[in-house]
């Protein structure tokens, strides 16, 4: 998940087990490596599909 995300090994075992909160961009970066929205991840909705990525969010995707 490191790879995908970039988020460092340490923070995302804590952000699992629960000892720590992420931000808003760890959220957004782990919404993309997983394919899902972050309202999905939040627990706001059942829809695990994600939301229609604009066309600013491309270069994202294909960083990935």
């Amino acid at each position: 998940m490191q790879i995908l995300t970039g988020i460092d090994q340490s923070d995302y075992s804590k952000i699992e087990s629960g000892k720590r909160n992420f931000t808003f961009e760890q959220c957004r970066r782990i919404a993309l490596a997983l394919d899902t929205s972050m309202d999905y991840l939040a627990g706001l909705t059942d829809e695990a599909a994600p939301y229609p990525r604009g066309a600013e969010n491309t270069d994202d995707q294909q960083a990935r």
